[in-house]
């Protein structure tokens, strides 16, 4: 669990992050439909899921970039960028529709996180108990898939003024659309680490990683 300070005097963003840290404490949430039709075909081809190949691709893309590993440590009141951050996916359990967090890491090669986080979701299904540890995960972001719904909008609370600046990431079920496979997805961040252009970019970069893996 590496970090670096982040020098608030010398951030780049320091008149938005003080602004939307103090005067005006809030969220961005954006949701669009992003093109999954090529990583749809890559995964059937190879008998893979959909889900643990896109989950990888938004690992890739989030940590891309420093505004996408910020988090506040409140109790020494001190911006930080983590070196690396894991996603936090969910199992769901049809029988007690519950569902169990399950804190994956992220591996930079392709074959060996999606080893890891298909193991860590059989492990998941064999509880019913949710498992949050939140403490001791710091560097760990929100990853939930809604599979009943491809929805059009989604806005996610957080309590007034909570620093939380990982980005919460959910994305539904894939429809077609004039012949493709449109997935909503939604990026939620909160203000002091990120504005639009900082969240439009993730669907840009997802765009991007999805081309790039489905050409391999």
């Amino acid at each position: 669990m590496d970090y670096r300070i982040i020098n608030r005097d010398a951030y780049y963003r320091k008149g938005v992050f003080r602004h939307f840290s103090e005067d005006c404490k809030c969220s961005v949430s954006i949701t669009a439909r992003v093109d999954v039709t090529d990583l749809v075909q890559y995964s059937r081809a190879r008998g893979t899921k959909i889900y643990l190949n896109f989950l990888y691709l938004l690992c890739r893309v989030l940590n891309s970039r420093d505004d996408y590993k910020m988090a506040y440590l409140w109790q020494t009141d001190e911006l930080i960028c983590w070196d690396v951050i894991h996603p936090t996916q969910y199992v769901f359990h049809e029988d007690t529709v519950t569902c169990t967090p399950v804190y994956s890491m992220y591996y930079e090669e392709y074959a060996e996180f999606y080893r890891h986080a298909l193991d860590d979701l059989h492990a998941a299904q064999q509880t019913r108990e949710y498992l949050l540890d939140a403490a001791n995960h710091p560097n760990w972001f929100e990853a939930s898939y809604i599979s009943w719904l491809s929805y059009d909008s989604l806005h996610l609370e957080l309590p007034e003024g909570y620093m939380y600046l990982a980005p919460i990431v959910n994305w539904g079920k894939y429809r077609e659309e004039n012949g493709r496979l449109m997935m909503p997805v939604t990026v939620r961040m909160n203000h002091a680490a990120a504005d639009g252009f900082l969240i439009a970019n993730v669907f840009r970069l997802l765009e991007q990683e999805i081309a790039d893996f489905t050409e391999k």
